[in-house]
């Protein structure tokens, strides 16, 4: 009886009266301003999730889930390491690749880049780098044909296309009875890939394996293999058992060691924005206390008379607790249903408002994601949901003990 008591009340206050309309005003920015909070945590949350997981399919597009190399040197007999690596029931291809600098020349223009000689029979299975090909072929890559694929920005730094030639040189030097000389060979051009990762696009190019052990005088010997995974979140734990399996010299790492840097980047980004914009729910939810203390202020004298007529210190208390809890859980489950909301349709939302604006965010030839990615978290949802409230819940405390304390002989002295 007790409870229904104190939640018939607390539920009472929350709606307005004729002479307390400015106390249910506040109540009611206070409910706008944490749905505001709430959808905007969740939609950037969501975005970011969307261009983290976009960006790390491009990165993978070009990068191995796993790389086995030998310290110090080339990795020689690479078949039957390649052949211990696919015992592994994790592992679903393995791809062998030679990897060195060089520098590009075509007419005028010059330009570094790094050359990586691949198998493109077993390179397709490995990375996708076959579907982002944009001219061309990568089967066109043919030992002792030269053939070359570039990137497309690096293509249009040196103004070449499909079929024109160009020179590699190698960084190496080579040693001859004139004088040391760096090693050079004439290549074509065979096809054109953009990934759309910028440090990609501009500084890779491939030719066929048995072309670049050629030019780089490896032998028979590459500078390690490339290992798909059926689960790219289990590459940490698939590197260590790889360690221990091939043992010294051999040295297994996987994409998260070779990008740390780049994904701890991201990751502290995402915490960042999700402290700064927790403040906008944590203002809002603040606001609760003013609009509880006018609240206090203004049911003085019903305080007291409930105080008269028996109800305990911790009775009004929870009143005033369910007034400002119902407020933050509306805000709270407003914001939670518009967020999702937005977040699952922004694929539809974003190109209305580019469309109705005239004008388009992400410019095709500026950025390479031209759409805004976002993927829902609902583990996400629900620590922003639950946060939302919490705060919201700790606004109501100070209020609630302010009225626990009024004294009813003061309250109605004046009454």
């Amino acid at each position: 009886m007790r409870r229904t008591f104190e939640w018939m009340i607390g539920l009472r206050y929350t709606r307005a009266k004729r002479r307390n309309r400015f106390v249910s005003f506040i109540s009611a920015t206070s409910i706008i301003g944490i749905t505001l909070g709430v959808t905007a945590l969740i939609v950037v949350i969501s975005v970011m999730n969307g261009f983290q997981d976009e960006l790390r399919e491009r990165i993978l597009g070009m990068t191995a889930h796993v790389t086995v190399s030998e310290r110090g040197e080339a990795l020689g007999d690479w078949p039957s390491v390649a052949e211990r690596i696919e015992r592994h029931p994790s592992v679903q291809a393995v791809a062998p690749y030679v990897q060195a600098e060089g520098m590009l020349s075509a007419a005028s223009e010059v330009s570094g880049a790094i050359i990586r000689g691949i198998d493109p029979a077993r390179e397709a299975p490995v990375t996708d780098i076959g579907a982002h090909i944009k001219e061309g072929e990568l089967a066109a890559l043919e030992a002792g044909e030269f053939g070359i694929v570039l990137g497309s920005a690096l293509a249009r730094s040196l103004g070449v296309e499909v079929g024109d030639r160009l020179m590699l040189i190698s960084a190496d030097v080579a040693v001859t009875p004139v004088g040391g000389m760096l090693r050079q060979r004439r290549f074509t051009v065979v096809g054109l890939f953009e990934v759309g990762m910028y440090e990609y696009d501009r500084g890779t190019a491939m030719i066929h394996l048995a072309d670049a052990q050629a030019l780089f005088r490896t032998g028979h010997g590459v500078s390690g293999l490339r290992l798909k995974l059926d689960d790219i979140f289990g590459a940490p734990a698939v590197a260590r058992d790889l360690n221990q399996q091939l043992g010294y010299p051999y040295v297994a790492q996987d994409w998260t060691q070779s990008n740390a840097n780049f994904f701890r980047a991201i990751q502290i980004e995402r915490t960042v924005m999700f402290i700064i914009l927790s403040l906008i729910v944590a203002v809002a939810a603040f606001n609760i206390v003013s609009t509880l203390v006018m609240l206090v202020t203004d049911k003085q004298g019903d305080i007291a008379i409930l105080r008269t007529l028996g109800a305990s210190p911790g009775s009004i208390m929870m009143i005033f607790i369910i007034t400002g809890v119902v407020i933050g859980l509306i805000g709270t489950l407003v914001g939670v249903g518009v967020g999702v909301l937005i977040a699952e349709n922004i694929d539809v939302i974003v190109p209305w408002i580019e469309n109705v604006a005239g004008t388009q965010f992400m410019p095709a030839d500026v950025y390479y994601i031209s759409e805004v990615p976002s993927r829902l978290d609902w583990g996400d949802v629900g620590l922003i949901g639950l946060m939302a409230f919490a705060l919201s819940f700790l606004a109501t405390l100070y209020p609630a003990w302010r009225a626990s304390r009024v004294q009813p002989a003061q309250a109605l002295r004046y009454e």
